[in-house]
C-alpha cells in the first residue's frame, strides 16, 4: 500500500477510512487546505516519536528535606516533600504550561519551538508522562 494525498477537506471526508488506515499503519497520509497542507498521524506512533527526540533533561535536586524538580529553559519547576510527590507536582506542572502553551504562549519567541513538547504532554497519559520525565526505559 502507499501514501494517501487528498487535495481538498472535501475528497478527505469522504475518504476518512482510509486516511485513518493509512495514518494507522504508518504510512504518509496528508490533506490539502487552501495552500497548506495537514499530516494525519497516529497518536501512539507520535507520542512514541517525540519522546525519543524531545529529551526529558529534568533535573532533580534533593534540598531542605524535600525534592525540587526543574526543566532548564523552561518555566516549569516543582517541589514535593518526597521523589515521587515532586515528580507528581513537576506532571501537572507540565501540564499547565501546555494549557498556557496552547491558549497564549505558542507566539511567543521564547515558547515557539516548545510545539513538540506541548505535543507530548499533551498525548501522554500520567505513566507515560512520567516515564519520559524520569528517564524511564520505553
Amino acid at each position: 500500500m502507499s501514501a494517501v494525498h487528498y487535495e481538498s477537506y472535501t475528497e478527505a471526508r469522504s475518504h476518512l477510512k482510509d486516511l485513518l488506515d493509512a495514518a494507522e499503519q504508518g504510512r504518509v497520509a496528508t490533506v490539502r487546505r487552501d495552500a497548506g497542507r495537514a499530516a494525519v498521524v497516529d497518536v501512539e506512533r507520535l507520542r512514541h516519536f517525540l519522546s525519543t527526540v524531545c529529551v526529558s533533561r529534568a533535573q532533580v535536586v534533593a534540598e531542605g528535606g524535600g525534592w525540587s524538580v526543574f526543566i532548564p529553559g523552561l518555566p516549569v519547576a516543582a517541589d514535593g516533600a518526597t521523589f515521587d510527590e515532586a515528580i507528581g507536582e513537576m506532571l501537572d506542572a507540565l501540564r499547565e504550561y501546555a494549557e498556557d502553551w496552547q491558549e497564549r504562549l505558542q507566539g511567543a519567541p521564547n515558547h515557539r519551538d516548545n510545539w513538540g513538547l506541548v505535543q507530548l504532554i499533551s498525548l501522554s497519559d500520567d505513566d507515560q508522562l512520567r516515564d519520559w520525565l524520569v528517564g524511564a526505559a520505553r
